[in-house]
């Protein structure tokens, strides 16, 4: 497999990748190049570098792939809805969108780019909405194999953000299967929602990997309270490409801390 290296917030770079794509030819792209750290895209507004990477990379992507007549995935992310009230709305892709951060403002930039151009007859491209999801090799600053190094660590006390928060949480391997899927099926110009439908509850979740772990640590929470983020409503994406999760939460967790142990051994 061919590894190439760029950066599309980069004008200059930007032209290499496009003789890139050109010459390779691909039927499709999956496009999540992106900044995807919400706190590393700025606070309320996005920093010029978030909007550089996240909606004008998106912009170029499609740029190289209209002439070619490549079709692209865009994908995108949940935090363009509204932050719930409660945990028993499912967030539909014709809902309002209000992101509430600098992250969701620049992938509803992109996704606005995306629709203007494949309405317009200009790019065949397809929008996924991402919702939470995880799974082994994952690393960084996100939530389930943040929690697994430190326990990894050997830490006796982990730290956490939240335990009383209401996510819908997917295992990547389903992610991934809906793309493909959407790829295949999805119609040009339309959105679709891609996470479990189910609201999960992350003490619930980080109760589960301490026992997977078969350690005895405190958890220290940063930022108590219950809170609530989007829940997909799926039926657009099931009814268009037969799509359905297949790998139970238990498993996810278990194989993040297979992979975050293994490392520390």
């Amino acid at each position: 497999m061919r590894l190439v290296q760029g950066d599309l917030s980069s004008d200059e770079t930007s032209q290499s990748l496009s003789r890139v794509v050109r010459d390779f030819a691909p039927d499709c792209v999956y496009h999540l190049a992106a900044i995807s750290v919400p706190s590393e895209c700025g606070g309320a507004e996005p920093t010029p570098r978030a909007i550089a990477a996240n909606a004008d990379g998106t912009r170029r992507a499609l740029e190289w792939a209209a002439p070619l007549s490549i079709r692209v995935l865009v994908v995108s992310t949940s935090h363009v809805y509204a932050q719930p009230s409660s945990g028993d709305v499912r967030a539909r892709e014709d809902d309002p969108l209000r992101p509430k951060n600098a992250y969701g403002k620049t992938k509803l930039m992109a996704e606005r780019i995306t629709l203007e151009l494949a309405r317009a007859g200009q790019v065949d491209a397809v929008i996924a909405r991402a919702f939470q999801h995880t799974g082994p090799r994952q690393g960084g600053s996100m939530m389930l194999p943040e929690w697994a190094a430190q326990l990894a660590s050997g830490a006796d006390t982990i730290t956490v953000r939240n335990r009383d928060t209401w996510i819908d949480l997917s295992d990547v391997r389903d992610v991934v299967r809906a793309y493909r899927l959407l790829m295949e099926r999805g119609l040009g110009g339309e959105i679709y929602n891609v996470g479990s439908g189910v609201p999960r509850r992350t003490g619930d979740i980080l109760d589960q990997l301490i026992q997977v772990s078969g350690r005895t640590v405190s958890v220290e929470e940063k930022s108590p309270g219950e809170r609530f983020d989007a829940i997909a409503e799926i039926t657009k994406l099931q009814q268009a490409t037969g799509w359905r999760p297949e790998v139970p939460v238990e498993q996810t967790v278990q194989d993040v801390w297979a992979w975050h142990a293994g490392t520390k051994h």
